[in-house]
């Protein structure tokens, strides 16, 4: 909002100029800029509302600050904490300098800091920035009345500059419906704030880009149609990392995203329904109860059949929760991807999921750069402990877990530790390890398998 301080005494600038007698520390989700008698009852009132009520912390200027601070220097201050800035282009934006310098300073955040800036050009035309003409002609030559050439240069800019930015004009939206431009503006800042805080994923992965790649290739990479993919094999042996790398890839073509995870453990405690809530909370971003399994699916089934959705399901171990959770893909919109891991193949079976990805342990290579990274902090083993190296993996069958188990317990221990750490292996698995195994080998078919009891059992 405008009429804050007269642009004698506002600072213009950049992040030094951030120092505020009495810090606040607030970091913003969204700032939003309007030119306050152009939009402050209508449409602005109306979008601060939708993004609050979607849980977003936004910063409006006219209600964020003390009386007596200085807020001008506050505010720039509040811009450059935001994720998003939303500046509201009316017609008589350009006659506030306070409006024009808040552009200019979300325009410096976009690039220094990599800031979105996400114009709403309302009932203007963006060529009117573009070439300054009408009211923004007006206004800038005004300005060079009373102010130094070169920061009315920086504004003009920054008018430009804004003007090529993918936004929204309020009129080419459902015909100028501002309802419909709110739910627009509110769904695609809170896809992108879900975008910035990606799924946390080890540093020290070896040999996912093949198996991405692979899953990928099952995916129709135009999104036309629903996909459940799902991802099987032993426990520890990577199942969750990968999805989570597949999730974090795809996440940017999809507004509505949802990541469940430990659903075996969770379901077990607190039951499906609290994981249906999630589901639904998840897309619709604000918290959302249902009473029993039945009314979680039939929400799920009509809330969300014109959404084309991202979800990661994480460790399932029952076919009723995927059956209550996404059915067979068809209650959402078409390209919607689903991503499944189990460690049992039967529940991907019983439920018709059509492409299935099975993954493996690591190559004797990779599984020797894995516990080289957590043994020595090096992709290979120390010369004079490269043998011993050697004969651990080929104990570890390629599993991840255990290789960073095993890895992390032999760090800086003597060859001897090591000796006797192998001749263990060779009987029974680390005993770190051995329960996750356990679990595992428990959930599949032995005799499919060819495994016998005693690899488990010492």
């Amino acid at each position: 909002m405008d009429g804050a301080p007269s642009s004698s005494t506002a600072p213009h600038g950049g992040d030094h100029e951030c120092r505020p007698k009495k810090p606040k520390g607030n970091h913003y989700e969204v700032f939003l800029s309007f030119r306050g008698q152009d939009t402050p009852k209508g449409f602005t009132d109306h979008l601060y509302t939708g993004l609050l009520n979607a849980g977003i912390c936004v910063f409006r200027d006219n209600n964020e600050l003390p009386v007596g601070e200085e807020f001008g220097q506050e505010i720039l201050c509040s811009i450059i904490r935001s994720k998003i800035s939303i500046p509201i282009i009316s017609e008589n934006y350009a006659s506030s300098t306070w409006c024009l310098r808040k552009l200019a300073q979300m325009l410096k955040c976009k690039k220094s800091r990599g800031q979105l800036v996400l114009p709403i050009f309302y009932k203007v035309e963006p060529s009117k920035l573009r070439y300054l003409t009408g009211s923004f002609k007006a206004a800038i030559d005004e300005h060079k009345e009373n102010l130094d050439e070169s920061v009315v240069k920086e504004w003009e800019e920054a008018l430009e500059e804004v003007s090529s930015l993918k936004g929204w004009e309020s009129d080419k939206v459902n015909d100028g419906h501002e309802g419909e431009l709110v739910t627009i503006v509110v769904r695609k800042v809170a896809s992108e704030l879900k975008r910035q805080f990606l799924l946390n994923i080890p540093q020290q992965l070896v040999g996912i880009d093949d198996c991405v790649e692979e899953v990928m290739s099952l995916i129709d990479a135009k999104f036309n149609d629903t996909r459940i993919i799902g991802i099987y094999g032993l426990g520890g042996i990577g199942k969750t990392t990968l999805a989570k790398v597949l999730y974090n890839k795809l996440s940017c073509h999809f507004q509505f995203l949802s990541f469940v995870a430990n659903i075996r453990e969770t379901s077990r405690h607190k039951g499906i329904k609290c994981l249906q809530e999630q589901l639904i909370s998840d897309i619709l971003r604000s918290s959302h109860h249902v009473s029993n399994v039945d009314e979680g699916i039939d929400v799920i089934k009509s809330r969300f059949t014109s959404d084309k959705v991202l979800i990661l399901l994480d460790d399932i171990d029952d076919k009723n929760h995927l059956n209550a959770l996404v059915g067979d893909g068809s209650w959402f919109e078409a390209g919607s991807i689903v991503i499944v891991t189990t460690r049992n193949k039967s529940i991907l079976d019983e439920t018709g999921v059509g492409c299935m990805y099975r993954l493996n342990g690591l190559s004797l290579n990779q599984s020797l750069i894995l516990l080289s990274r957590h043994a020595f902090q090096e992709d290979s083993p120390q010369s004079d402990y490269y043998v011993l190296s050697c004969n651990v993996v080929s104990t570890t069958g390629g599993h991840p877990l255990a290789l960073q188990v095993i890895g992390s317990f032999l760090r800086g221990k003597s060859k001897k530790v090591w000796k006797d750490t192998w001749k263990k292996l060779k009987k029974v698995p680390d005993k770190k390890v051995q329960e996750t195994l356990r679990i595992s080998y428990e959930a599949l078919d032995h005799k499919r398998m060819g495994l016998k009891c005693y690899i488990l059992c010492p």
